[in-house]
């Protein structure tokens, strides 16, 4: 398909399109011809090697950076700035240490609405956020502050205070890499069962593949470790999508991270896509997900 038939049968219907996106930093290329396209519903995990660009593809589908050539479409509108529409949850909780619980979570609301709607509507908006930290386990911690909770709790509040606002995709940047490996395991989980429940598109970077493919419905590596038609040396590659895995769509419990198949997956992905010395073609690409396209290489 040519770009224009592409962008027909991609941009609208899905909660994110990208078309050939690069992105520059003076004369350093970071991305480098990025296409993706993401259903309503999936929740799509990011993984690739350190310094492959993931915080800065979130960063372009948030509206923090524009690109540098390139379609990036939320709904099937061009992304621009930050809004409403995308929630974003940072590994660094994004809370503010002199408001309680539940008003961090009602501040973007509140902020967002005039005085008169605020005043208007402040028991909905309320009793909406006290359902929220019911649904993240922490309805009896409506009243406390932030440093009178633990790290997978901060974090829990962090993510209701995104729900409250009903984005249309909710980002997620290594959200859960800072905690122990029990609570790591249990905000797993959690994040499942209110993907479940609110039908969530979501787009999760990480840097554990082990959680990559335990949460994802699909996953998309991102790497600058491959080849092209300007062979294997050259200084002025950016990374691009190298691989893009369909999992599962139902959630299952942790014990599927003890499975042959869960194990070879992740090697699988490590020996493709992490390995500097291993760099495969680009028409080698596994891009086999219903929704994956690469222009220059076709479907």
């Amino acid at each position: 398909m040519n770009q224009c038939q592409i962008e027909a049968k991609y941009k609208n219907g899905h909660a994110l399109f990208m078309q050939d996106v690069y992105k520059m930093y003076g004369t350093k290329t970071v991305l480098d011809n990025v296409d993706l396209a993401v259903s309503t519903g999936e929740l799509c995990t990011v993984v690739g090697p350190s310094g492959c660009g993931k915080s800065t593809l979130l960063r372009l589908i948030v509206g923090q950076e524009q690109a540098t050539k390139g379609v990036v479409c939320i709904d099937g509108s061009d992304a621009d700035f930050p809004d409403s529409e995308r929630g974003i949850v940072y590994q660094k909780y994004s809370l503010f240490p002199n408001l309680k619980v539940i008003d961090n979570v009602l501040l973007g609301p509140r902020l967002r609405n005039s005085l008169y709607s605020r005043w208007f509507n402040e028991k909905n908006l309320t009793d909406e956020a006290q359902f929220l930290l019911e649904k993240v386990r922490l309805g009896e911690h409506l009243h406390k502050y932030p440093h009178q909770l633990s790290g997978g709790q901060q974090q829990r509040v962090a993510i209701a205070q995104s729900l409250i606002t009903k984005p249309k995709i909710l980002l997620m940047d290594e959200p859960f890499g800072a905690l122990d490996p029990g609570t790591r395991e249990h905000m797993q989980t959690l994040l499942l069962d209110l993907w479940e429940q609110y039908k969530m598109t979501i787009f999760f970077v990480t840097h554990d593949l082990e959680e990559a493919v335990f949460l994802g419905t699909r996953i998309i590596v991102l790497s600058q470790y491959y080849q092209d038609e300007r062979g294997e040396k050259c200084d002025d590659r950016g990374a691009r999508i190298v691989a893009d895995y369909s999992l599962d769509l139902k959630a299952t419990s942790t014990d599927v991270k003890k499975t042959t198949e869960f194990g070879t997956l992740i090697q699988d992905i490590r020996r493709d896509c992490f390995d500097p010395d291993h760099l495969q073609h680009l028409e080698k690409f596994n891009l086999n997900h219903p929704d994956s396209f690469s222009a220059d290489i076709g479907e």
